[in-house]
């Protein structure tokens, strides 16, 4: 036998006697599915475990498409396992025979409705989790918000609400502390939800009665977005699309709407590296138009002025982010954050105005002119932020971390304000021209710890945190045909505003059988300097605080927790609000600051009960709003056709309301989510050296609603409307608000590819959606605007999951220079 055949030979008899034991075994597959939804459920652990000992002899999970195959099991006896939070496990017994495959189909797994330390409402999935101090919403339940931004999954919750400048309230406040994955983004709430993909999101935590952990700012309490990561192991990727159709009608706007937005995820994740990349460029326009009636009275003087016209915004918005994370043990984690963002908006109002002056005595017409207002204003803002976190774990469960972040940001832009002749708009009568160019600089440095001692857990920390925003502002005019375009001094020079605030705190907190409770105390030490030139004037403020917490949550029995807690907050003044300079934003208003403006102080308490009834739960809570040295912008008389609009003190507000919310689950494929709260507003105080004092009262609520139909396992209908009754200001009120929306979403290719259809702000022409009237009185002038923005939107949203992308990516977000913007 040659030696060819041998070896040949050799390896043959090898492979076979090899083969034994493979021939001896088969694999087990299936696919794990959501009993409620039909929908697929990645993640799951799947085991086999002998009947005889319970010993585990194989296992998998399941991937994307709830898929899950164990291979090399050998013929027997064995109980299959299913493992994964929030669902109730399984067991199913199975009969492996030598080398035959066995495919169990289609495993449905029934959610949990209760959770360790939480109350969960059940729905098609776990959409609401309640906290001692937060409620923690998935984002996914509010479809219709996909292929949109941040701002359409927000308008869903309850007791917040949206208006039509796009502004966010909580329970009638509107400041907020934003946390970005942990991180805290002092950005106005309204900027950066714009500037979030909806699809990007996982879940959003309301945090009403915030600990001291957490910094003091923002009167309503926090907002906390946590946005989605890649999968256990290996890469992931997901792809989103959006597509505004043609508008349905544009008000006959000088150029119509575009709306498109392609956003991409990507995640890598391995034993010791996690690395997270996401970028998203933003179209959205919309098409508007406003009409007006302002009336001023001076002396003897009486002036009107009517008007009516565009009032749009083209909007464009580029952002990237990188989020590192590096794990070398479990003692250690270091987290390095990247972000850039670009962002413009151009907001374009062309207004014909159409003036008359009388004497109040004669009644006599003493002049009447009528013209057009060009208005462009264009704002632009360039943000770079990078932060640094490290993190050190010790054998008996302590915690050292420190954290660096810095911030440059660039805010620049123009107002162009130009006055025609109404029949020839080459007459000159009026321009006005003002620039804006602010660098800003932002540092936060801090250091935390935490100790476990008496059966729960001590925190402490230091935080300083320094901002620098010197802005340089000219203002140029020009009277007339072909006269020269001149600096006005008054209104032209240098703005520079320095903050430094160091922070130390200190808390407590523990887990009993049926108790959860968390108990503060932050200190801040804060200085703000404000230094105007040409003026060479200087404002100086010192403020030293303390700011307490108290948090509790109290099971009694299966199905009812009781909540109660109280937080003091600071709403810091925005450094527009502090300028000095006045700015003429438009025609008919010039807006200036106040350096002496005081920021304000809040106590935020409540009490709340979650009560499970069957498959439906019930949130109730009582709550109330005690603000010093409230905030507004209010108007007086600067001349015959301009208000003057002033950043002032307005006294002391309080709110006192209640807040409901339910999620039903009305048939197996048909559930209901409704929220909403009504509220006692109060507010008395003085304006201009007790020129004018005031003292009112008002009721208001807001109702936000959402249903969502599965048609079939792969079809689902949703509809959602959010309505805001009328508020009361310190001189007005503003009238309500209603966007109703409706969207339909079929998933194909098992679950990896989503197509949606969008309709928002339904009007159907004769709702008054998305439109809204704003009034101011005094003693010596009138106003009402009715802002009126598009109805009937189309949109198609596409998505695309290479790998599921379902857990938390921590990506960082701007600092400071959003909320300037």
């Amino acid at each position: 036998m040659s030696p060819l055949i041998r070896t040949l030979r050799n390896l043959f008899v090898g492979l076979v006697l090899m083969s034994g034991p493979v021939l001896a075994q088969t694999t087990v597959s299936g696919r794990i599915q959501d009993k409620t939804t039909d929908q697929p459920i990645p993640f799951v652990s799947v085991a086999l475990y002998q009947l005889s000992d319970s010993t585990a002899v194989g296992g998998a999970i399941t991937d994307s498409t709830g898929q899950y195959l164990i291979a090399n099991a050998r013929a027997g006896s064995y109980l299959l396992r299913t493992f994964f939070v929030g669902y109730k496990p399984v067991s199913v017994p199975v009969t492996l025979v030598r080398g035959q495959p066995l495919n169990l189909g289609v495993l449905k797994l029934e959610g949990e409705s209760r959770m360790l330390q939480e109350v969960r409402v059940a729905g098609q999935r776990s959409d609401v989790v309640v906290q001692a101090d937060r409620q923690t919403y998935r984002a996914g339940q509010f479809q219709s918000a996909a292929g949109g931004t941040a701002t359409d999954v927000l308008r869903n919750l309850p007791g917040l609400t949206i208006n039509a400048e796009g502004d966010v309230s909580l329970r009638g406040a509107n400041g907020f502390l934003v946390l970005l994955n942990g991180k805290p983004v002092q950005a106005n709430l309204g900027t950066l939800l714009n500037q979030l993909p909806a699809n990007s999101i996982e879940s959003i935590e309301v945090i009403t009665t915030p600990n001291a952990r957490y910094d003091p700012d923002g009167k309503a309490g926090i907002i906390a977005i946590v946005t989605k990561k890649g999968v256990d192991g290996g890469w992931s990727a997901q792809v989103n699309a959006l597509i505004g159709l043609p508008s349905t009608y544009a008000f006959g706007n000088a150029r119509n709407p575009v709306r498109y937005s392609p956003d991409l995820t990507l995640n890598f994740r391995s034993a010791r590296w996690d690395v997270a990349l996401s970028s998203a460029y933003i179209r959205n326009d919309i098409a508007g138009r406003r009409v007006g009636d302002v009336s001023t009275t001076l002396g003897n003087r009486f002036t009107r002025f009517p008007s009516d016209g565009e009032r749009s915004f083209d909007r464009y918005t580029f952002t990237n982010r990188l989020a590192i994370a590096y794990v070398p043990n479990k003692a250690n984690a270091w987290n390095l954050g990247l972000y850039q963002s670009q962002r413009t908006e151009d907001r374009i109002a062309d207004i014909f105005y159409n003036t008359t002056t009388t004497n109040l005595n004669t009644g006599q017409l003493l002049s009447e002119r009528a013209y057009f207002n060009s208005n462009l204003v264009r704002k632009g803002g360039r943000f770079y932020t990078a932060n640094l976190d490290y993190t050190h774990t010790f054998l008996g469960k302590a915690t050292l971390s420190a954290g660096a972040l810095y911030e440059y940001d660039l805010i620049d832009g123009f107002t162009a304000n130009r006055n025609l002749g109404q029949t020839n708009f080459r007459d000159t009568l009026q321009y006005a021209y003002s620039t804006t160019n602010r660098p800003i600089q932002n540092f936060r440095a801090n250091l935390d710890g935490s100790l476990p001692v008496w059966g729960g857990k001590l925190e402490g920390g230091y935080q300083y945190r320094y901002q620098d925003d010197a802005g340089n502002y000219q203002f140029q005019q020009q009277d007339g045909n072909r006269q020269p375009l001149l600096i006005v001094p008054s209104f032209t020079g240098r703005t520079a505003i320095t903050n430094h605030i160091h922070s130390w705190y200190g808390q407590f907190g523990a887990v009993r059988k049926r108790l959860d409770f968390t108990l503060g105390l932050r200190f801040e030490h804060a200085q703000r300097t404000v230094l105007s030139l040409p003026r060479n004037e200087t404002f100086r403020l010192t403020l030293n605080n303390l700011f307490p917490s108290f948090n509790l949550l109290y099971k009694p029995q299966t199905g009812l927790a009781l909540r109660a807690g109280f937080s003091r907050r600071v709403q810091r003044n925005s450094n527009f609000a502090l300028n000095p300079l006045p700015e003429r934003e438009h025609s008919e208003t010039l807006e200036q600051g106040d350096p002496n403006l005081l920021p304000e102080f809040i106590n935020l308490a409540e009490v709340g009960v979650t009560k499970e009834v069957g498959r439906s739960t019930l949130i109730a809570t009582v709550y109330y709003q005690g603000i010093q040295n409230v905030v507004n912008r209010v108007n007086r008389v600067f001349a015959d056709t301009i208000l003057s609009r002033i950043y002032t003190n307005a006294g002391l507000a309080q709110r006192l309301g209640v807040e409901l919310a339910t999620d039903l689950r009305l048939t197996r494929s048909w559930k209901a989510y409704l929220g909403g709260t009504v509220y006692r507003y109060t507010q008395s105080g003085q304006l201009f050296a007790n020129e004018v004092i005031f003292d009112r009262a008002a009721w208001v609520y807001s109702v936000n609603a959402n249903t969502t139909v599965q048609l079939t396992p792969t079809l689902t209908v949703q509809a959602n409307v959010n309505y805001l009754s009328r508020r009361i200001t310190a001189q007005g009120e503003d009238s309500r608000f209603l966007t109703p929306n409706l969207s339909v979403k079929k998933s194909l290719l098992s679950s990896r590819l989503t197509i949606m259809a969008q309709w928002q702000n339904i009007g159907l022409g004769i709702l008054p959606t998305n439109e809204q009237r704003i009034t101011t009185r005094g003693l010596n002038f009138f106003t009402t605007t009715n802002y009126i923005q598009e109805k009937d939107i189309f949109l198609l949203n596409l998505s695309y999951s290479f790998r599921q992308v379902s857990k938390r990516a921590k990506l960082p977000g701007n600092e400071f220079g959003d909320k300037e913007f």
